[in-house]
């Protein structure tokens, strides 16, 4: 089953809660941790954050993929990736 994934604001919301904050400063520290991730990652780096997870950036080499609807082989260039690897503290949670 699934379900409608959370929105920034339902995130920002429950934040505020558990941290005791209000939602203004949820909001200010949610954009600076995307912000801190995003500019490590792009610049090659990797971000853990415990019990979730690691963020990091991957090279991917030059390869030979295939148009689906046509069939016709081309090559792609190189190019890097996003990859997260969720933590065992998470997978455990998820899995109880």
């Amino acid at each position: 089953m699934t379900q409608k994934a959370m929105t920034k604001t339902q995130l920002v919301a429950a934040i505020a809660e558990n941290a005791g904050m209000d939602k203004a400063a949820a909001n200010r520290a949610l954009d600076a941790l995307t912000d801190v991730v995003t500019r490590e990652v792009a610049a090659g780096g990797a971000v853990s954050l415990p019990g979730l997870g690691k963020f990091a950036c991957r090279a991917r080499p030059e390869r030979e993929v295939r148009n689906p609807s046509t069939g016709e082989k081309m090559t792609k260039p190189a190019d890097r990736v996003a990859k997260v690897t969720i933590a065992k503290q998470l997978k455990d949670v998820i899995n109880a």
